[in-house]
C-alpha cells in the first residue's frame, strides 16, 4: 500500500505546483497591467469626468434657480454702471460799445454773449444693454436776462431727464420729461455741452433747435443713408404773457437727414408751434394741461386779454462736411414766417483736430421782411488744448445790429471732469 500512497501524493503535489505556477503567472500579468501608467491615467480620467458631470448638473440647477430669483426681484437699473461726466464753462468779456443802455444789452443777448460760470454734471446709465438713461444737474451764474443780473451762488438743479430706447437697429424712441430741446429728438444728438464757438449761438444748428421746452417724446427711424425723426414738445410750465394772461406752447418737430459721400450730411428740419393763450392768471402746474381749448369768457365782469390760439412755423436747412481730415465747414438757413427777421443764416469753418492748437470762424446774420440786413455778426477764435480736459479759447466777436455796433474780446474756457 505504501507505493500507491506515495505515487498518489506525488501526483497531487505535481498538480498543485502546476496550479500555483499558472495562478502566479496570471496574477503577475494583472498586477503589471494595473501598475501601467497609461491604464492609471485612463482610470483617473473616467472617474474625473464622472465627477465633473455631476458637478455641472448641480451648477445648472443652481443657476436656473438664481436666474428666476433675479428676474422676479431685480429692476432694470440693477448692476448697471453709471458714468459721471462734469463740465465747468467760463466766459469773460471786454466790451467796446457806444453806451451802456438797454438796446446794447439786448443786442448782446441776441448775439449769445452771456458771461459767467456754468457747471454741469451728467449721469449716464445703460439699461438692458442697449438703452440708456441720462440725468443732468446744472448750476449757472451766467446772465440770462440782462447784464446787470449778477445773482450769486445759484443752486444746483435738475436740468434734464432723458431716456432713449433702441428698440431695433433701425428704430429708436426718446422720452424727455424735463429740459427738452429739439436737438434731443435728433437721432445723432450728442450730450457733450462743450461750446462749438465763443457764444451760446451754435454755428452748426439753427437757433430754434436749441430752444428749451418743458417735455418731449419722439421716435427716429433709419434706412441706409437716411434718418427720419419726429417728436412732440410741450411747455411744461405756463409762462405769463402779462399780469392777466397765461400761455401754453405745443410744438411738433421733424427732421430728415441724408448722409452723403465724403463725410457730408444734409438735414431738413421744421418746427410747428401752437400757442394757446388764456385770459386767466391761474396756473394748473407742471404736466397738467386742459383737454378742451381755451376760450374767451363772455362774462362782462371779467376784464383781461383776449384769449385764443395762434400758430407759427419754422423751417431750416443744414449742410455739414469735412474739407479734409481736420477742417469742418457747415452752414444753415432758417426761415420763420411769424418773425420780423424771417430769414437767419450762418456759415462756419473750424479745426476739429485734437491737436494743441486750433481755430474757428463764423459769420451769421438776419434779414427782415423788407429784405434788409438787420443783424450781422462775426466771430473768430483760437483754440488751445491744455491737456485732454482743459480748453481755452480767446477770440473776438463783432455785432452790427440795426442801431448799434459792439465789439467784444472774449475769453472762454471749458474744463471736463
Amino acid at each position: 500500500m505504501e507505493p500507491r500512497v506515495t505515487a498518489f501524493d506525488a501526483l497531487r503535489g505535481f498538480a498543485k505546483s502546476g496550479q500555483d505556477f499558472v495562478s502566479g503567472f496570471i496574477n503577475r500579468r494583472e498586477s503589471s497591467s494595473r501598475n501601467n501608467p497609461i491604464e492609471i491615467l485612463k482610470r483617473l480620467q473616467r472617474e474625473a469626468f464622472s465627477d465633473l458631470m455631476r458637478l455641472r448638473d448641480r451648477q445648472d440647477k443652481i443657476e436656473k434657480l438664481l436666474s428666476i430669483y433675479k428676474t422676479s426681484k431685480k429692476g432694470p437699473f440693477e448692476d448697471a454702471a453709471t458714468h459721471v461726466r462734469g463740465e465747468i464753462d467760463f466766459l469773460g468779456s471786454l466790451l467796446n460799445m457806444d453806451g451802456f443802455d438797454q438796446q446794447n444789452i439786448d443786442d448782446l443777448k441776441r448775439a449769445g454773449v452771456r458771461t459767467g460760470v456754468n457747471a454741469r454734471f451728467t449721469f449716464e446709465t445703460k439699461v438692458r444693454g442697449k438703452d440708456y438713461f441720462i440725468a443732468e444737474l446744472k448750476a449757472s451764474q451766467k446772465v440770462g436776462v440782462d447784464l446787470t443780473d449778477l445773482s450769486g451762488n445759484p443752486p444746483l438743479s435738475l436740468a434734464k431727464v432723458f431716456y432713449k430706447a433702441n428698440i431695433a437697429d433701425w428704430f429708436s424712441a426718446v422720452l424727455i420729461p424735463i429740459g427738452a430741446h429739439c436737438s434731443d429728438i435728433e437721432s445723432d444728438s450728442s450730450f457733450s455741452h462743450q461750446r462749438e464757438g465763443l457764444t451760446d449761438k451754435s454755428p452748426l444748428r439753427p437757433p430754434f433747435s436749441s430752444q428749451q421746452h418743458g417735455s418731449a417724446f419722439g421716435i427716429a427711424a433709419r434706412k441706409e443713408n437716411f434718418v427720419a425723426s419726429i417728436g412732440h414738445l410741450i411747455s411744461g410750465v405756463e409762462r405769463p404773457l402779462d399780469p392777466h394772461g397765461m400761455r401754453h406752447i405745443f410744438s411738433t418737430f421733424g427732421q430728415v437727414v441724408c448722409n452723403l459721400p465724403r463725410e457730408t450730411k444734409f438735414s431738413l428740419m421744421g418746427l410747428h408751434e401752437n400757442l394757446i393763450t388764456s385770459d386767466q392768471n391761474s396756473s394748473l402746474g407742471p404736466f397738467a394741461f386742459p383737454m378742451s381749448s381755451f376760450s374767451r369768457r363772455q362774462n362782462s365782469d371779467v376784464s383781461g386779454v383776449s384769449a385764443g390760439n395762434s400758430s407759427s412755423g419754422t423751417l431750416a436747412v443744414m449742410l455739414e462736411s469735412l474739407l479734409d481730415e481736420y477742417t469742418r465747414i457747415g452752414g444753415w438757413v432758417e426761415m420763420n414766417r411769424s418773425s420780423d427777421k424771417n430769414l437767419k443764416w450762418a456759415i462756419s469753418i473750424s479745426d476739429v483736430s485734437k491737436h494743441e492748437h486750433g481755430w474757428g470762424l463764423c459769420l451769421s446774420g438776419a434779414i427782415d421782411s423788407s429784405n434788409k440786413v438787420d443783424h450781422f455778426q462775426v466771430e473768430s477764435y483760437l483754440k488751445f488744448n491744455l491737456g485732454e480736459r482743459l480748453t481755452v479759447r480767446p477770440g473776438l466777436v463783432h455785432v452790427n445790429d440795426s442801431n448799434s455796433r459792439i465789439t467784444a474780446f472774449l475769453l472762454q474756457s471749458n474744463c471736463s471732469l
